[in-house]
């Protein structure tokens, strides 16, 4: 079968010849000619469009072409944030900006691109000397008092991704109205010729040394709810620890030894900074394949538990063994057994704080409400997306300062295995959940018992809670415009049934619009306008629809459960396979509808 002809259309084609006539290195140019003769659709989808500076910042397959990752497109980026900067007003005598890195290939690179841009734009840069994790860039900024920060990281994707989250003053993602206006200012930089560059020479670039690092394993140890029993008995818990080829390696082993985990053994062959991730097919904790060597490792130390974290150190995954076979821990079931944990421990030593709260976003567990209901304590929705959390953080932070009575954050978490116990970052950090994971772990060894034993004494006390997510993938421009589609027929002709069960609200937080089925009533939803869906079935089932601000993907998540008491183990294991059984059920059909 002969091969499609790929045709370029105007604006593929005006991209190509900016960047073959324009200022750009003459093995860019190269790699262009290649292109052309060899492979016209890599050609095509390198520069269709300009990558998208979206909310999140920067994150795509890196490469030559307007649609790429590349030192380019990274300071057009760059120059964008520092026009928006230099609009602001500073707190202090001069904005900065803090810089952080994975282990990614290019991301060194990118990191000193945006240095040397921001630099000529007049604004401070403290540069990490060696690669570090999300949490250090969030609390360098907080540390530093600077105005914005960058890390260089494309998350938990495959090898051939970056990207480039920007950090605001308050220490987390950008919110808005900064995403917005940053957004706009990198819009306005349409030509190589328009970026301001200078060389990491310059005066206004300081690398960090080991003074932040001090300063956030100083915060992290404050964290500790029992910290006698960490010092004194942590070696009884022999811990696994895998980074994944990831920034990890560098924070997470001197935390949890500082807490008192000393037992700790490495997966040797993981520990290594690799932005191939040779070991692993996608470097992401929630890929059970990923855990493979570490759990090998855990079966050959006899070990009580493993963990393991993402290239960035914001997500965390969690093994044990049990009856012989590895118990991945998802993360709805993690957030509840961390939150039960903290709750739990406050309460007996008597420690919880005036108006304590819980924060999660609208896809995470209902369960998490039901422990903060038991404890008495507040549980906030937010949107999808950790900055949301953050944002509450930081509200309830000022209004302390300002001597106003106000919340008391106690945790956050989201089902995309991503937690956050105190206050001294904006962000998700497996750095702090990997030690507090330790510190359950430990308290469960002491009654002889297991973090699963905790998941079910929750179940046995709440009833069972089961969740699960399908993710539906789409590459390319074809991709982008199926999704696009798929949402809208969803929207305009929303499922009346599900699995045999009447939908009976639809949550449209597009148009901020709750919607009662039956009685066709209307009420305004008041969290900020997002694309997303969000269906309760008659019998409390949960499904929420929204595509990824960060893959192409459409995510699908499910969550449902059983009221019951159960007054053994036995009934409970039943529960637990019937809600298992009913969530398959339920998205088999929710695929075939939005595949029909």
């Amino acid at each position: 079968m002969a091969k499609e002809t790929v045709v370029l259309d105007s604006t593929t084609r005006k991209n190509i010849e900016s960047w073959l006539q324009g200022e750009y290195d003459d093995k860019s140019k190269e790699e262009i000619r290649k292109l052309q003769q060899q492979d016209p659709e890599e050609l095509l989808d390198a520069f269709y469009t300009h990558l998208s500076f979206g909310t999140g910042g920067l994150r795509g397959i890196m490469g030559v072409g307007t649609n790429r990752m590349n030192p380019y497109t990274v300071r057009s980026a760059t120059q964008g944030l520092a026009n928006y900067i230099k609009r602001q007003a500073s707190k202090e005598e001069a904005h900065s900006v803090v810089i952080g890195y994975d282990c990614r290939h290019h991301s060194r690179e990118f990191a000193e691109e945006s240095a040397k841009v921001l630099a000529a734009n007049g604004i401070k840069v403290y540069l990490y000397q060696e690669l570090r994790p999300v949490a250090l860039v969030s609390f360098g900024v907080l540390y530093k008092k600077a105005t914005a920060g960058i890390l260089i990281t494309a998350s938990h994707n495959p090898p051939q991704y970056n990207g480039y989250k920007v950090y605001w003053d308050y220490g987390g993602q950008v919110l808005p109205p900064h995403d917005q206006g940053i957004i706009e200012e990198v819009e306005k930089i349409t030509s190589n010729e328009m970026v301001q560059i200078g060389t990491l020479d310059s005066p206004l670039i300081e690398e960090i040394d080991g003074e932040i690092d001090l300063a956030y394993r100083k915060a992290v140890s404050a964290c500790q709810l029992h910290p006698g029993d960490n010092l004194s008995k942590g070696k009884e818990l022999a811990v696994v620890y895998t980074s994944l080829h990831g920034a990890g390696i560098t924070t997470v082993p001197p935390a949890l030894k500082e807490w008192g985990f000393t037992n700790l053994t490495l997966v040797e062959e993981q520990s290594t900074p690799d932005g191939d991730f040779p070991t692993v097919k996608t470097p992401n904790p929630e890929d059970h394949a990923a855990l493979k060597l570490g759990i090998d490792t855990l079966k050959k130390t006899n070990g009580d538990l493993l963990i393991g974290t993402d290239p960035d150190t914001d997500r965390l995954g969690v093994v044990i063994m049990h009856e012989g076979e590895p118990y991945f821990f998802n993360g709805n079931e993690m957030a509840c057994i961390l939150f039960e944990h903290i709750c739990r421990s406050l309460k007996q030593k008597h420690q919880f704080p005036p108006k304590p709260m819980c924060v999660k976003t609208i896809v995470t567990t209902e369960l998490l409400r039901k422990i903060a209901d038991h404890y008495q304590v507040s549980c906030l929705d937010v949107l999808t997306g950790f900055k949301y959390i953050g944002e509450k953080i930081s509200q309830w932070e000022e209004e302390k300062e300002a001597n106003v009575t106000t919340h008391h954050f106690l945790f956050g978490g989201e089902e995309s295995y991503g937690y956050l116990i105190g206050t001294h970052v904006r962000d998700k950090d497996a750095i702090v959940s990997s030690a507090m994971v330790c510190e359950a772990a430990l308290q469960m060894k002491f009654r002889g018992k297991t973090l699963l034993d905790l998941l079910h004494e929750i179940y046995q006390e709440h009833g069972v809670y089961r969740e699960k997510l399908l993710s539906l993938t789409f590459e390319g421009k074809e991709g982008i415009d199926a999704m696009k589609q798929m949402m809208e027929t969803l929207r305009k002709h929303p499922p009346q049934t599900l699995a045999d069960q009447p939908v009976e609200i639809i949550e449209d937080y597009l148009t901020h619009q709750r919607r009662h089925v039956t009685s066709g009533t209307t009420e305004t939803l008041t969290l900020p306008k997002s694309n997303v869906l969000r269906l309760w079935l008659a019998d409390g089932t949960k499904v929420v629809i929204r595509p990824s601000g960060t893959e192409p993907k459409i995510k699908l998540y499910c969550g449902l459960f059983e009221k019951h008491h159960y007054g053994n183990k036995t009934a409970m294991l039943r529960a637990i396979d019937s809600c298992d059984s009913r969530l398959e059920t339920l998205l088999s059909h929710l695929q075939a509808l939005l595949q029909t």
